[in-house]
């Protein structure tokens, strides 16, 4: 299935098993350097129940003294980000129908009852790059909705190597994920869900 160009393309297993294995190994790579952290809503505090880091020039973090943003470095060890995979670049360049290169991915964890609200992902300077995730693990209740808060919202199963495109009229538009199925993937001895959201940040030159 693929929904049209333009809004919201869905590729569903897109990554087969082994292309999932090549990449989980990328994967503990990065958080082996860039630890996963619990990051804080702004103003409250309050933790997030999804455990995060990132990889790319550009990361996004928050906490209740600076809120949401991206920065260059890991809020705790204060280090670079790692590098994007290769693999993750090619797979932008394959489906994500624009010209520049990302500059950050955002690793998601869900573990246990981790869940994501309805937000838009709107930190970023040209909405003309779309978003483009890749899940890998436990399969997960994506919900979209539209532009308003209180649009209707249609549910999709995110399987242990589909990748959506979120571009067009779709790009600013509210969606989370509702929970993870438990033990529907073998892919993480761990169990559990990793989402990784390749983003452009800035506008390009």
């Amino acid at each position: 299935m693929r929904w049209n160009k333009g809004t919201m393309n869905y590729f569903p297993r897109r990554l087969d098993w082994e292309a999932q294995l090549a990449l989980l190994a990328a994967l503990r790579r990065i958080v082996a350097e860039a630890p996963l952290f619990t990051p804080t809503m702004p103003r409250s505090g309050k933790p997030m129940s999804v455990r995060m880091t990132n990889c790319g020039s550009l990361g996004w973090v928050t906490d209740k003294e600076r809120g949401y943003r991206y920065q260059a470095t890991h809020p705790e060890t204060g280090m670079l980000w790692p590098l994007i995979p290769p693999m993750l670049l090619d797979l932008w360049g394959e489906v994500a129908d624009y010209p520049f290169s990302p500059e950050a991915c955002l690793v998601n964890y869900y573990a246990g009852e981790a869940k994501m609200g309805l937000h838009q992902d709107k930190d970023e300077e040209d909405f003309a790059a779309p978003v483009l995730s890749v899940s890998l693990g436990d399969t997960g209740i994506f919900c979209l909705g539209g532009r308003a808060r209180k649009d209707p919202t249609k549910t999709l199963e995110l399987k242990s190597g589909d990748v959506v495109v979120l571009g067009g009229e779709d790009r600013l538009a509210f969606h989370g994920i509702d929970r993870t199925l438990r033990g529907t993937s073998d892919l993480l001895p761990e169990g559990g869900r990793f989402n990784l959201t390749l983003r452009r940040v800035t506008r390009p030159k």
